[in-house]
């Protein structure tokens, strides 16, 4: 009995021991195959990340090869223009052109809709966080702020990728596009012309662009309160917001113009006068426009007016202005005196790339530091000019501005082929014809409030006096270009900022097309002379009686002081050009003037091309003098002397003594100096004309 006990004991445990075991068997396999169906499903998802990578990849590529395809289209149709003479539509105006066709094709020919299967329509939160992390079953996504969408678009927005994939960040433009234009503006000014005229320059950049900017502001505040009468107003636009809108339409861009006046040969004085202006005002725009958007009055409405807040402002003005100068002379100076004492020149590509590299540095630096990229590196490419470049070997000096012209003029072309791109692939475009008519009519009003008053001003010290010619072509001239565009494409978040960033590109299409198009008529129609030889007008060229004197124009005594210190002290310390510093600083400073100067300065010693051959060396300014001796140079080399102590008594040997020390030292006298402007230009007629004193 005890043992029939046991073995049913001993049955029930085997079978309950076997129960579990096929329980354990079945739950492991269950196990395996929902762990091999969420492998399957996870290689199913890593197959479907990966061709979405391939695709969009395939898609921008596509993208890219949109605008490379624009371009050289641009380019072939330039060639053509070019060849046949038609001088009614420039380069930028048939980019645009271009852009716009391929635009309306991208909007209403092609429709390429977003993969929708997967997208959550709505997600409640309460904040706007720039970075969104969604945990997704146990993953984690990082989801990164775009834009703001209006709730009546909120179906628009999977309506086309291609619309969405050729929007590019506007931060692109200002990084990437934006330096090689302002630094090619600054690189290749002509200093001279400049110079001459550069009182008026200033007036017209800095007076005349805050004017602008006032008077459009002014207007366009006008405008809004009107149409908020009635009822023409969709969302909040303030008083801040006029001032910002007047200072970007402030910012000139006469591309167009200024190269119809350099093939047509117009006045070099009309041409340095538009061009120092939109290089200048330019930097000036877009601190101004930095310094209203950071104008915050204390207190919740930060629309009120308030002195302290504008005084805070007019004072960042000045100090984001200041630093960006700063900052851009700066890196000129460290680049010029590092491809000075080093052996960069015996490596062309090397300096090149160093040349390159720190110029552009110049602008993200500054925008790191809180200024302004525009203005630093504008001032930079002024001073690489003005002495980074005597530094170079020939073969750098040619590759930089070949360089830089070429950066120039595809950046150019794209930001244009862009523009036309952007008035049908842009997806929140803000059309309002009481805004857009009013925003034209101050843009003219605030032009001509820049240009007659300004020149009426400065005709009162001006020798040459601005012609009322002179004027209206540069109240026609007033253009819209790349840097209006860049800065209002790089805020478009808000309704006011969308409306400003549509009335722009209508503003820019108009100045660009009809303006610019209709320059060579505005030059007949004024009876502005073309075909002007600009030696004609060249100051380093002998002429007789009043017309020597008109040439000295806007020579201020100030600008001959800078130019003295500069060619005695900042050119021999810089670059290898000069008079060695061992002869204009004092004695007691030898040891530092002979380790700052280099023997390329010693050996340069007695050749007369100093590079500011080409600025202002006028009657009344500057003669070539040593001691008691005036010293004349013709075109053919030779030196002539004359003194009232060594009147027909100097020797070659003595001049040869005396240019030892002075490497043909520049000095206010009131005679004037005349160099060969270059080797190709014949020597004078009469070998022993001399200058008189």
């Amino acid at each position: 009995m005890v043992f029939k006990v046991s073995a049913n004991s001993a049955w029930r445990v085997t079978r309950t021991l076997w129960l579990l075991m096929l329980v354990s068997l079945s739950v492991s396999i269950c196990v395996c195959r929902a762990s091999s169906i969420q492998e399957e499903d996870s290689a199913m998802e890593n197959i479907v990340t990966e061709k979405k990578v391939e695709e969009s990849h395939r898609q921008d590529s596509a993208d890219l090869l949109i605008f490379i395809m624009l371009l050289t289209l641009t380019i072939l149709t330039i060639w053509l223009f070019k060849h046949r003479r038609f001088r009614f539509l420039h380069e930028t105006g048939l980019a645009m052109i271009y852009g716009v066709l391929v635009g309306v094709v991208l909007r209403y020919g092609i429709h390429v809709p977003r993969d929708i299967s997967n997208t959550t329509m709505s997600c409640h939160v309460n904040a706007r966080p720039a970075t969104l992390l969604v945990n997704i079953s146990g993953k984690f996504y990082e989801y990164t702020l775009k834009r703001e969408i209006g709730a009546n678009k909120v179906n628009d927005v999977q309506d086309n990728e291609m619309l969405r994939k050729v929007t590019f960040d506007p931060e692109v433009f200002f990084n990437i596009l934006l330096p090689p234009i302002i630094f090619h503006a600054g690189y290749s000014l002509k200093r001279r012309h400049f110079f001459r005229n550069m009182g008026s320059i200033l007036a017209y950049a800095f007076l005349g662009t805050v004017v602008s900017c006032f008077v459009i502001g002014l207007l366009m505040y006008g405008c809004v309160l009107l149409m908020k009468q009635v009822g023409q107003m969709g969302g909040d636009f303030f008083f801040t917001d006029c001032l910002f809108f007047g200072a970007i339409l402030s910012a000139t861009d006469p591309v167009t113009v200024l190269a119809i006046f350099n093939e047509l040969q117009v006045d070099v004085d009309l041409y340095a006068l538009l061009f120092g202006e939109s290089v200048l005002n330019d930097a000036v725009a877009v601190i101004l426009s930095s310094s209203i958007v950071a104008y915050q009055p204390q207190g919740d409405n930060s629309h009120t007016f308030e002195v302290m807040a504008l005084l805070k402002s007019f004072g960042m003005f000045l100090g984001v202005f200041s630093g960006s100068f700063a900052l851009g002379v700066a890196t000129g100076v460290v680049t010029a005196l590092v491809t000075k004492f080093t052996k960069l020149r015996d490596f062309p590509l090397l300096e090149t790339a160093l040349f390159f590299l720190m110029s552009w540095s110049t602008f993200l630096l500054a925008e790191a530091c809180g200024f302004t990229g525009v203005v630093a590196v504008l001032f930079c490419g002024i001073t690489q000019a003005h002495y980074t470049f005597n530094n170079l070997s020939p073969d750098s000096q040619d590759r930089t501005k070949q360089l830089f012209e070429l950066l120039n003029f595809l950046a150019e072309n794209f930001i244009f082929s862009y523009m036309g791109l952007a008035l049908f692939t842009f997806q929140d475009h803000v059309f309002n014809p009481m805004f857009i008519v009013g925003a034209f009519v101050a843009v003219f009003l605030g032009r001509a409030a820049n240009i007659y008053p300004l020149s009426l001003l400065l005709n009162l010290g001006r020798r040459n006096k601005i012609r009322s010619n002179f004027q209206h072509m540069m109240m026609f001239a007033g253009l819209r270009g790349a840097m209006t565009f860049a800065l209002s494409i790089r805020d478009t978040a808000t309704y006011a900022r969308q409306m400003m960033f549509t009335t722009t590109l209508l503003v820019v299409f108009f100045t660009v097309w009809i303006c610019g198009g209709g320059t060579t008529q505005m030059l007949s129609c004024q009876h502005i002379r073309v075909g002007v030889d600009s030696d004609q007008d060249n100051p380093m060229s002998i002429t007789e009686g009043p017309e020597r004197r008109s040439t000295k124009q806007e020579s201020a005594w100030l600008f001959r002081i800078w130019y003295n210190f500069d060619h005695n002290y900042l050119k021999p310390i810089l670059t290898h050009s000069g008079p060695p510093l061992t002869a204009t600083l004092p004695p007691c400073c030898g040891p530092l003037a002979r380790f700052l100067t280099s023997a390329q300065a010693y050996e340069n010693e007695c050749q007369l091309k100093d590079d500011d051959s080409d600025l202002i060396l006028t009657d009344g300014d500057i003669n070539l003098t040593y001691g008691d001796i005036t010293v004349s140079t013709d075109a053919s080399g030779s030196h002539t002397s004359s003194g009232p102590a060594f009147a027909g008594a100097a020797t070659s040997d003595d001049l040869d003594r005396e240019l030892t020390y002075g490497d043909h030292e520049l000095v206010m006298r009131g005679t004037r100096l005349v160099l060969p402007m270059d080797d190709s230009e014949p020597p004078f007629t009469d070998p022993h004309h001399r200058l008189r004193m």
